[in-house]
């Protein structure tokens, strides 16, 4: 059965058990699509008060690019998990002789690619997703406003996680290769952190 199919409190029980997978990476994703579903929902009940009339069409594109968003991180959920057990796979290929070992060597790094590749992705999904939610600034029901801050702090979160992922991974990469997920990581995550850092405030702001 799927992550994204269990109950919550199955869900969690398994988490929180010995079991390797769902890890970090997978429930970074779930806080990430929460985010997003917060900032969807803030901007559906901004939708058709008289009061905030103008944000109309601010609100729609929020919805409208917001879903999808959200729908791509629940399916990282699974995706997350479906790649660490790849590279468990891999770990356990027969090595006895040499052409075992090289065959073994190349499955574990093409596996320990798409196991960086898939918190990577969730950090570009978190990137979408906050950016998002800065265009809600201003524009949206103050009497959301805790949420809009709920759904910045999870997003954070998602992408820090999604982070400690890439970066426990890369590890076991060349320094090229692993250079590269670094440096364009970092940049994602500055921006990350520049909005939240916009979203929060103008939320305290409120309080």
């Amino acid at each position: 059965m799927k992550l994204t199919e269990m109950t919550v409190a199955d869900y969690m029980e398994l988490l929180g058990s010995d079991a390797p997978a769902p890890g970090g990476g997978s429930a970074s994703a779930l806080v990430g699509a929460q985010g997003v579903g917060l900032f969807t929902m803030v901007a559906g009940l901004t939708l058709g008060r008289k009061k905030y009339l103008d944000f109309t069409d601010n609100c729609n594109m929020i919805i409208e690019q917001g879903k999808p968003v959200q729908q791509e991180l629940i399916a990282q959920i699974d995706r997350d998990t479906e790649a660490f057990n790849l590279v468990s796979a891999a770990f356990k290929m027969p090595k006895e002789t040499d052409e075992e070992k090289a065959v073994r060597k190349a499955a574990i790094h093409d596996a320990t690619i798409v196991a960086t590749n898939a918190p990577f992705y969730t950090m570009e999904l978190c990137h979408k997703g906050i950016m998002l939610g800065k265009e809600l600034v201003g524009k949206f029901n103050t009497n959301c406003a805790s949420d809009l801050g709920v759904g910045a702090l999870n997003i954070k979160a998602a992408a820090y996680g999604a982070w400690l992922n890439v970066l426990i991974n890369v590890s076991g990469l060349d320094e090229e290769t692993a250079a590269d997920y670094k440096s364009r990581g970092q940049k994602l995550l500055d921006e990350i952190d520049e909005a939240y850092a916009y979203i929060y405030g103008a939320v305290m702001q409120l309080m």
